[in-house]
């Protein structure tokens, strides 16, 4: 992990122009323990003691250390409303007919070894053995830009690539679009909720009981429930993280925009950081300055930096690789997400009808990503 927080209110003054306080160094809220015993489910004449009186309405509380009846299990929610879910449509390959034709001919002309090798020296990077959790965590400067389904994209690629369990976690304190884009047809289990149960005594399989099975592999952990209700927190977020590390290998976290406290505190506390920038002037501008505030930082956070440069239109007028090659000059990574019919239609991301070059883009950017997680120590 890096170390420090100081970084954390630098961001917030360069990008706000106003001094915080940072919620790196909050403290863990104590989690209340998910068992109960049979005797709480008793009335207070036949559970208290013979020789004690039930005390009265107006009497003092019950002492903190007195067995608590647990909170009711949260219901199941969908993740989209059934009388929207019939307006989605059919979903759309994110290569027309054409394109997939002229690959397939491609395909066919070209060096298969050559592709093969590519293929297996990426899939190298992917598969890397970890001795802990490693957490990836992506964000950008503002909303609205494809940082869930840069997420979305991670989480489902090292899945289908690791052997070893893959957690795809959100930590938007909005209402975050990540359960929808990883197929999870209902949300049940948040953060929260999985905040407060959470003990060192439950397993693997105990832990994935209040997950969602994502269909490439992996398990999915929403922030909320798709309602407006509390939004996730520092406290909950250090604990849920810390928590989980030890049962999965990579954890993939989809935080808030900069400079919110949670995306702050996940930033900081993550092996490796995907920035998720928009192919457009401004996007591209915002971008560079926080690459180069980071580049000033005394650690070395820009080391461990990957820049998603995503095409939200097939009509952008910015050209790819200038706007990479200047996003490269800090000393970062730049993979180039390209316009996807797919991805621009919104709602469950199928892997099968992604585009081929948003494949490719994919794993390269999750394997830019694992290259750095394991090298920070």
């Amino acid at each position: 992990m890096t170390g420090g927080g100081d970084w954390q209110r630098d961001l917030l003054r360069e990008l706000t122009g106003e001094g915080t306080e940072s919620g790196g160094g909050a403290a863990v809220r104590p989690r209340q323990s998910a068992s109960m015993p049979e005797s709480a489910s008793e009335s207070p004449s036949t559970s208290a003691p013979a020789s004690t009186s039930p005390a009265p309405a107006s009497g003092p509380a019950p002492s903190p250390d007195a067995p608590r009846r647990p909170a009711p299990a949260p219901v199941s929610h969908p993740t989209i409303d059934p009388r929207l879910a019939i307006a989605l449509g059919r979903p759309q390959h994110g290569d027309p007919v054409t394109r997939r034709a002229g690959a397939g001919l491609r395909r066919l002309a070209s060096s298969a070894a050559r592709d093969v090798s590519r293929l297996t020296e990426l899939a190298r990077e992917l598969q890397q053995p970890v001795t802990t959790g490693r957490v990836v965590a992506v964000t950008s400067i503002r909303g609205g830009v494809g940082k869930s389904t840069v997420s979305a994209l991670l989480g489902r690629t090292l899945g289908h690539y690791r052997h070893d369990p893959v957690l795809t976690l959100e930590a938007d304190a909005a209402l975050g679009t990540l359960p929808t884009r990883m197929g999870a047809e209902t949300v049940r289990w948040s953060c929260g909720d999985l905040a407060r149960i959470l003990t060192p005594a439950m397993q693997l399989t105990d832990v994935t009981g209040y997950l969602v099975p994502v269909a490439d592999g992996g398990w999915l952990l929403p922030a909320s429930q798709g309602r407006v209700g509390a939004p996730l927190d520092v406290p909950t977020y250090r604990t849920v993280t810390l928590a989980l590390r030890r049962y999965f290998a990579v954890t993939v976290v989809d935080c808030e925009t900069l400079p919110g406290e949670v995306a702050r505190t996940a930033m900081d506390t993550a092996h490796a950081r995907v920035i998720v920038a928009p192919m457009t002037a401004e996007g591209i501008h915002g971008t560079r300055q926080v690459l180069d505030w980071l580049a000033r930082l005394p650690h070395s956070a820009l080391s461990t930096t990957v820049v998603a440069l995503s095409a939200a239109t097939p009509d952008a007028t910015i050209d790819a690789r200038t706007a990479a090659a200047h996003l490269r000059e800090p000393g970062v990574p730049v993979v180039t997400l390209p316009y996807d019919r797919h991805l621009a239609q919104g709602g469950p991301i199928h892997t099968a009808m992604l585009a081929g070059a948003t494949r490719d883009a994919a794993v390269h950017l999750a394997a830019e990503a694992m290259r750095r997680a394991v090298r920070v120590r």
